[in-house]
């Protein structure tokens, strides 16, 4: 196994396992975290891979992005961030030459939720659920999510999952079309591998396949978009309240502002 900032990397024959390695936070994204996850798919594109496994190690996916950092984006402009910090990752994944599977073990929240659906199959654990918390601070959807929800569920669904930030359940993310299935915790991983071993046997036109299914123009043009939404959310004074009220652990009093 290797060991990145925040990440590991393990491998099983030709799969390579990757796992956002910060239990404590539930993996919230930092950006060491990004960086080290960067510097995994490094080691994933210089090996002899042919499919990819996504997911978190402890009691969750991804928690979102590391509240404590979100403070500081107010102040070097929040879609600067996301283009510097976290659109490389994004399209590493999105560019990679091989299949993604994504085991989500527990909550997909914010841009976790985002990363997980990078994934080209998606299985969850039955206590998973999916958030888009975003406007609960005061911020838009990023991470591509406002060009891959609409794809995978539906305008109407994502609208309301972008607009009413309420948990969806695993189950119900399964029915609507988001994730391609729900497994007991304990299975998890062993789905997951028995899909990436099947991917990894494939031909070499999986890679070409995955990347015809990916609008990769028109996601591109959608995370320019998302970094302007936020680079302006990012300034209000509905984002200040949004993370003064998460760090008291109260509800926020939104003055659309």
């Amino acid at each position: 196994m290797q060991t990145f900032d925040g990440v590991t990397l393990s491998a099983d024959g030709k799969v390579a396992i990757l796992a956002l390695n910060r239990p404590d936070s539930v993996n919230a994204l930092s950006e060491s975290m990004m960086a080290g996850l960067n510097a995994a798919l490094d080691a994933v594109q210089a090996g002899s891979f042919r499919a990819l496994i996504l997911t978190g190690n402890g009691r969750g996916f991804c928690s979102g992005a590391d509240m404590k950092e979100l403070s500081a984006h107010r102040t070097k402009g929040a879609g600067q961030v996301l283009e510097r910090v976290f659109h490389p990752a994004f399209r590493r994944l999105r560019d990679l030459d091989m299949p993604i599977v994504t085991a989500v073990n527990g909550p997909a929240v914010g841009i976790g939720m985002s990363l997980a659906l990078m994934g080209d199959l998606i299985v969850a654990a039955r206590s998973a659920y999916f958030l888009l918390s975003f406007t609960r601070i005061g911020l838009a959807p990023d991470g591509g999510i406002t060009w891959l929800l609409p794809r995978l569920i539906g305008l109407a669904r994502a609208r309301e999952m972008a607009l009413l930030a309420e948990k969806l359940p695993a189950e119900k993310a399964l029915e609507w079309g988001l994730i391609n299935g729900v497994v007991d915790e304990a299975r998890l991983m062993d789905e997951a591998m028995a899909l990436a071993r099947r991917l990894a046997e494939g031909p070499a036109a999986l890679a070409l396949t995955r990347k015809l299914l990916w609008d990769r123009e028109g996601h591109e043009a959608q995370l320019a978009r998302e970094a302007q939404a936020q680079q302006r959310a990012g300034v209000t004074e509905d984002f200040a309240e949004g993370l003064a009220a998460f760090q008291e652990k109260r509800e926020p009093i939104f003055r659309q502002k």
